[in-house]
């Protein structure tokens, strides 16, 4: 059951990268979640660069939903530092609720436009 899982997050999540990308200018923010962990990357899809990385390998003794939390004001922060305002949000196939979304509500209130 978990294989036709992941085929069909894989499936959609290639639907998805052929109608958006990153360029230097508005780099995509992609979201990958596991069971146990949350990862935040911006992109420059132009140079295939990753420009700033996030996880929540090393957040201990919270739950999943204030990881995700903290990872999208992470990769706000992150992003603002380089002088990147505006991103491009790529959900990597996963049903934008839950943690997905809680990341991207976090990164919007950080101050990302997307």
């Amino acid at each position: 059951m978990s294989n036709i899982k992941t085929q069909k997050r894989d499936r959609r999540h290639k639907r998805i990268r052929s109608k958006i990308s990153g360029t230097s200018d508005t780099p995509r923010l992609s979201v990958f979640k596991s069971n146990r962990y949350m990862y935040a990357q911006l992109i420059d899809d132009d140079k295939s660069v990753t420009l700033a990385a996030v996880s929540s390998e090393k957040m201990k003794g919270k739950g999943m939903m204030e990881k995700a939390k903290t990872v999208g004001k992470e990769i706000a922060t992150l992003a603002l530092a380089k002088n990147i305002s505006k991103v491009v949000f790529d959900r990597g196939g996963f049903i934008y609720t839950g943690r997905v979304k809680a990341l991207a509500d976090a990164a919007r209130e950080s101050g990302l436009k997307f």
